[in-house]
């Protein structure tokens, strides 16, 4: 009897583990068709850019353009120019995205999707329209500037220098962020909050101690986002931004369109990489990958 059980077991298992080997198999062709893509157009891409950073005009292997990063100072001053605007970005978006997606996600549906569509509006205009429309409002003689020049009482510059960038960057990122935020404060179960409402918690302590936990993953995967393509975005500090407010893809281009010079332009945007993955690294570090997408905080 005993043996007639584990002869009935083998047979259940065996199919078990021909299934398991078909899904495996069927996995596998399924994914080969999307990584023989990331890997031609993104993972060589990268390679290459990577050993461009470690080779010289004439191909021979040196450390010569990372040791030219380091002698010139301008380099370095790009450098945190484009630090200081992408976290200038990202703390103005979550100051102002936040209550937009907060609103948007708790008010009623009618005004949720009337708050998105206007969020997502700029989505459907072009980047390079956008930031010309930006020169004639923050041009000379524009509204905003005679706005802001009526109440200094002297003529205010807001185009062509770093506040022109900050403004064009924000007005390009926010959607971003109201988006990804947006995205997990609809998933946050609200009857949590109803429940410290009822035990007593005031508005505030329900929304510090509750709702803002669980909104973090929200909050720090915008700002991550945010971050990412601030620091890599090209038109809008080259329209709105003047020769000293230019960031590092903007010299990135100009050493590969003017200069000619891939290796130089391969090593700055190794560094522009490198000190992105620091960034995430260090928050991987202080608070972890699970907490990023997960709402467990």
């Amino acid at each position: 009897m005993m043996s007639e059980v584990v002869i009935a077991a083998g047979d259940i298992a065996q199919p078990q583990r021909r299934v398991r080997l078909t899904l495996t198999l069927r996995t596998l062709l399924f994914l080969a068709l999307p990584m023989a893509f990331l890997a031609v157009f993104f993972g060589y891409p990268m390679v290459d850019i990577l050993s461009r950073s470690f080779h010289s005009a004439d191909g021979a292997l040196t450390l010569q353009n990372y040791a030219t990063l380091l002698d010139r100072p301008a380099y370095w001053r790009v450098t945190m120019i484009t630090m200081q605007l992408s976290f200038a970005v990202t703390l103005i978006c979550i100051i102002v995205g936040y209550p937009v997606a907060y609103v948007a996600a708790n008010a009623r549906p009618a005004v949720g999707a009337v708050i998105m569509v206007f969020v997502l509006l700029p989505f459907l205009t072009s980047v390079l329209v956008r930031n010309y429309g930006w020169i004639v409002l923050l041009r000379p003689g524009g509204i905003l500037s005679d706005v802001a020049s009526a109440i200094a009482g002297r003529e205010v510059q807001l185009l062509y220098n770093r506040f022109g960038v900050l403004v064009g960057l924000v007005y390009t990122m926010l959607p971003y962020f109201v988006l990804t935020l947006y995205s997990v404060l609809k998933a946050i179960d609200t009857r949590l909050v109803f429940v410290a409402y009822s035990l007593g918690s005031s508005r505030w302590s329900a929304f510090r101690r509750i709702y803002l936990p669980l909104s973090m993953p929200g909050v720090v995967g915008g700002a991550l986002l945010v971050f990412i393509l601030s620091a890599g975005f090209f038109i809008t500090p080259r329209l709105l931004g003047g020769d000293r407010d230019q960031m590092l893809s903007s010299i990135i281009a100009y050493q590969v369109e003017i200069l000619i010079d891939w290796n130089m332009a391969s090593t700055l945007a190794v560094v522009l990489l490198a000190i992105t993955l620091l960034l995430f690294l260090i928050y991987a570090r202080l608070v972890g990958i699970k907490q990023l997408v997960t709402s467990k905080w």
